[in-house]
């Protein structure tokens, strides 16, 4: 019976030090204590309600109830302590990332244990069968009518062997972002259709976007990646402004893992 008092004070410790636990009685009632112990015929345990040790004859007490309870409540105790140790983990792994990412406003990707920074594409609109280079945020004049933004070449020189590559982004400005798919067209990508209104000449813009995970770290920084895997072709990460035509763009191929 000792044995079983040490077995029953190991197994419940942890439980006991936490707070309160029930010890269950057969009439289906129980008891709130702090701790118990079995002696002999009779259970010892410290009332949290009274404030002091009692004693009730063992033939009343529910064990098997009690101990099982003591089991689930420690199991899930135990589970998420792990939970909470993987979380902060993650944190400080995450914050140690995000240190390294340099100041200038960009794109990086997450390769490996190292940042690898993606060069910015220089763009053209193609206009009434007439290519205009389209520099970074600065906005030019365009005819009524259709055009299309694009990038020379039918694939990127920036090669990526991931299905679900990662991101960090550091907007220049407070802009719209996010993970578009190109269309290769006779040595060109297609990265946007644009519609340029008659009066206004507001541009609307349509682009085959990838639902992606946007995760704020910092001050216009920005991780994010792919909800699903992508498949294998020509993407970028573009930076605009709705409407505008100051759009900017990180070109990258996705190519299937050797």
């Amino acid at each position: 019976m000792w044995r079983e008092a040490l077995f029953i004070t190991a197994a419940a410790a942890a439980l006991w030090a936490a707070g309160t636990i029930r010890l269950y009685l057969t009439d289906g009632s129980h008891h709130s204590v702090r701790e118990y112990s079995v002696l002999q015929d009779r259970v010892r345990y410290y009332s949290t309600e009274r404030g002091e040790w009692e004693e009730i004859p063992l033939d009343l007490v529910d064990l098997k109830k009690t101990r099982a309870e003591q089991t689930a409540t420690d199991e899930a105790r135990k589970a998420d302590i792990a939970a909470n140790d993987a979380e902060d983990k993650a944190i400080r792994e995450m914050r140690r990332e995000v240190s390294r990412v340099p100041q200038e406003p960009g794109v990086y990707w997450v390769n490996d244990a190292e940042l690898t920074a993606l060069k910015s594409a220089e763009s053209k609109i193609h206009n009434n069968k007439r290519r205009s280079v389209l520099k970074a945020i600065t906005p030019i004049p365009l005819v009524t009518g259709k055009a299309t933004l694009e990038l020379d070449g039918e694939s990127s020189l920036q090669i990526i062997r991931r299905e679900r590559p990662e991101f960090y982004m550091r907007l220049s400005t407070e802009e719209r972002f996010g993970i578009v798919k190109l269309t290769p067209l006779k040595g060109v990508r297609i990265v946007e259709k644009w519609t340029v209104e008659p009066v206004t000449k507001t541009v609307l813009q349509e682009h085959e976007d990838v639902e992606i995970f946007r995760h704020q770290v910092g001050d216009n920084l920005y991780k994010i990646w792919p909800q699903k895997p992508i498949a294998p072709g020509e993407y970028a990460v573009i930076q605009y402004t709705e409407g505008k035509t100051n759009t900017q763009i990180w070109d990258f191929s996705v190519r299937a893992s050797q």
